[in-house]
């Protein structure tokens, strides 16, 4: 059905259609928005107006005539790879309505254009608060991070769980987590998403996603599950805990994964080495020992050693009602630090993590 709407050139058109699937009968909540209506709430495409730019286009920002602010992607010159994107997202974005996955109100399709509309988050995305020029200017309490790690989580749990077919996203980073007026979570970007098919536990695919966030069975043999949501997950939290980035530059050119970096700090307990020093101490330390345990956890080489995002959403609940509590059953196994692999590919350095016993 997406297909079809693709090839057809709308621009005539006085007001936007609601899409209807012909084979269900079924009303999808996005609307096929006329060319001329997106050119006049986004000032035709002003640079003013250009509120990100990456690899797939540029994001603008606009406001409809009846005053409804939105964000719309305008995808760059068209390919077939650029064009299964577009549809892949927008055929998601349709099916999925999660409080933490960012809304489609709808999309044009004609020529050469290929434009997604979207809610606007007047928050931004979260990288902008991690290590952007917001990041200066406004620091990310410990209470919004909590609940943007919980409702991202939520998110994706929401994709694993209960979409279906079930969804991997294939893209977690902190770029892909936008943030609305009340700083709620939103993922967003479903351009690399993989639909899972009944009763498969993996699929061999090309390799897709943000280097410092791919899973290992993923980037080197293109196994893609579920599972490799949560690793991004995992250093997603990472990031959010300390706002260091995933992938850090050494002297040399080498680069240093989070977990390599964060992997002695847990083993010494030192987790206020591992926070965001710009909170200056404010923030409840058994939580956020409890949330850097998640987070090893969820980063954990072995696939077999990583939790479901149904469990990390129930986790993450219970620590948020943790206060300044030792938790006696979160440990961390001592281990050698002579035996740390210090290649920067190394995987396997906090793989002596217990699991995390309910708390």
């Amino acid at each position: 059905m997406i297909m079809k709407c693709f090839c057809c050139d709308r621009e005539e058109e006085e007001e936007p259609k609601t899409s209807k699937n012909s084979s269900s009968s079924r009303e999808y909540p996005w609307k096929i928005y006329p060319l001329k209506e997106i050119l006049h709430a986004t000032n035709n495409f002003s640079d003013d107006n250009k509120i990100g730019e990456g690899g797939f286009g540029s994001v603008y920002w606009g406001q409809t005539s009846t005053g409804t602010e939105i964000a719309v992607k305008r995808l760059k010159a068209m390919s077939a790879k650029a064009e299964m994107e577009f549809a892949l997202e927008v055929e998601i974005l349709g099916r999925v309505r999660h409080k933490n996955l960012l809304g489609l109100r709808g999309f044009y399709a004609g020529g050469n254009e290929r434009l997604i509309v979207y809610d606007y988050m007047p928050n931004h995305s979260l990288i902008a608060h991690l290590h952007g020029q917001i990041a200066e200017d406004c620091v990310l309490d410990w209470n919004r991070r909590m609940n943007i790690m919980i409702g991202s989580a939520e998110g994706i749990a929401y994709l694993h769980h209960e979409a279906n077919p079930h969804i991997i996203h294939r893209d977690i980073k902190a770029s892909n987590v936008l943030l609305d007026v009340e700083f709620q979570a939103k993922v967003a970007d479903f351009g690399f998403a993989k639909l899972m098919p009944d009763g498969a536990t993996h699929v061999t695919t090309r390799v897709k996603g943000t280097l410092g966030y791919l899973a290992p069975e993923y980037a080197m043999w293109g196994k893609v599950s579920e599972s490799c949501d949560v690793y991004s997950f995992g250093i997603l939290l990472l990031e959010i805990i300390s706002a260091k980035k995933p992938l850090q530059k050494l002297p040399g050119g080498f680069r240093r994964g989070i977990v390599q970096w964060a992997t002695p700090h847990v083993q010494k307990g030192a987790f206020d080495h591992i926070v965001d020093p710009r909170l200056r101490g404010r923030y409840d330390r058994a939580q956020l020992k409890l949330v850097v345990m998640i987070a090893m956890r969820c980063s954990d080489s072995n696939v077999e050693n990583r939790p479901t995002m149904m469990e990390v959403v129930e986790w993450l609940w219970r620590t948020k009602q943790v206060e300044d509590m030792v938790d006696e059953d979160v440990n961390v196994k001592e281990k050698n630090h002579n035996d740390m692999d210090e290649d920067e590919n190394n995987y396997d350095g906090h793989n002596g993590m217990e699991k995390l016993n309910e708390t």
